[in-house]
């Protein structure tokens, strides 16, 4: 197969892979089918730049050696030799070699790109899965409660009734009875609706979380709903997290909350610990985060291109009066400024200051 072939190939898998349809199973399937398009997109593209001429091999090098810088470590020996050979390669200097080095860092760079967007995906489906998972077991609960309500009972006898020492309060999460005869049990006035009442008042909580976190989430040009799929993680939690709370409280597993004085205490304290379940769910947030943080780093070239074209006249001679850096980038951050080199410069500016001070005699 020759290669205009093997890219015709490419776009056609990317083609056919575009117009599937999956019906209902596309919030597992298309997200897989879009990274299928992409990724022969991009097998194509390296095909291309096989077939260019040289004089646009030239002038894409620094488009390369940018995907590069953002999807190869910085000790990557492809990195490092492109970086070398990127002022010769611009300046129309290229070889058999170099396009194939072009080619090789090309195709691990577009390879290191779809690796990152696979592990995003992973972690999407994880957070859907756990989501279903955690909502399955709330509503569970809830229909067990609604079935069984002394079973789970989340009623609270607080104190005697002050007006008569042979009564007592009962409070449960949808309803009051005072003046309960001595000696009957609170479970025995729980109602099927109690539990499902907490769950609500505990998504109530999570809500405001979710709120709240809308301060920390950043756009992202990822396929993937990664921000969002944690978001929704934080409601079923707060269910489940308002009915364990409740149930520790019942069995004094708190002291000095052992006893709830109102429906508006067990409502409250419901909602309190739906809100809680941040503690927890914050670090699948960072966790999102990091792995949107990972897809791509930001380097000079996409930052600010006017000072990365400037940079790169410097380096082939086009300004007058200016001597390029050595041709080997030993850290792979090839002709654009970096942090070693600002600091050569910086210590060069300091060592002409000192040459032009005027030295006291001795």
């Amino acid at each position: 197969m020759t290669l205009v072939d093997g890219m015709r190939s490419h776009l056609d898998k990317a083609g056919s892979a575009a117009d599937e349809d999956f019906g209902w199973r596309r919030m597992w399937s298309g997200s897989a089918a879009r990274e299928g398009v992409w990724s022969n997109i991009r097998s194509a593209e390296v095909t291309l730049l096989q077939l260019v001429s040289d004089e646009e091999a030239a002038g894409r090098a620094s488009e390369v050696m940018a995907l590069v810088k953002d999807h190869l470590a910085t000790d990557d020996p492809r990195r490092v030799r492109l970086a070398r050979r990127l002022r010769s390669v611009i300046s129309g200097e290229i070889s058999s070699s170099d396009r194939d080095l072009m080619v090789r860092a090309l195709d691990a760079a577009y390879n290191a790109l779809d690796d990152e967007l696979a592990r995003v995906r992973s972690l999407r489906n994880i957070l859907w899965a756990a989501t279903f998972l955690v909502l399955l077991g709330a509503a569970g609960l809830a229909v067990y409660g609604w079935f069984f309500p002394q079973s789970l009972s989340m009623c609270f006898t607080p104190k005697v009734n002050p007006g008569d020492a042979s009564g007592i309060d009962v409070v449960c999460p949808t309803a009051e009875h005072p003046d309960q005869a001595v000696g009957t049990p609170a479970s025995a006035l729980a109602q099927p609706r109690d539990i499902l009442t907490v769950e609500i008042a505990g998504l109530a909580g999570a809500a405001l979380t979710v709120i709240a976190s809308l301060r920390r989430i950043r756009g992202t040009d990822s396929p993937y709903m990664l921000p969002l799929a944690s978001a929704v993680l934080k409601f079923p939690t707060g269910a489940l997290s308002a009915f364990l709370g409740l149930l520790l409280i019942r069995g004094a597993f708190v002291p000095g909350l052992s006893d709830l004085d109102s429906r508006a205490q067990v409502l409250g304290w419901a909602a309190a610990f739906g809100a809680a379940q941040h503690l927890v769910t914050r670090l699948v947030d960072d966790r999102a985060q990091m792995t949107l943080a990972e897809v791509g780093r930001t380097t000079d070239a996409v930052i600010d291109p006017e000072r990365a074209a400037v940079r790169e006249s410097n380096l082939l001679g086009e300004t007058t009066g200016a001597s390029g850096p050595p041709t080997a980038f030993e850290d792979g951050a090839g002709p654009h400024e970096g942090p070693q080199e600002r600091v050569r410069e910086g210590a060069h500016r300091d060592e002409e200051a000192e040459g032009s001070r005027p030295r006291a005699g001795p």
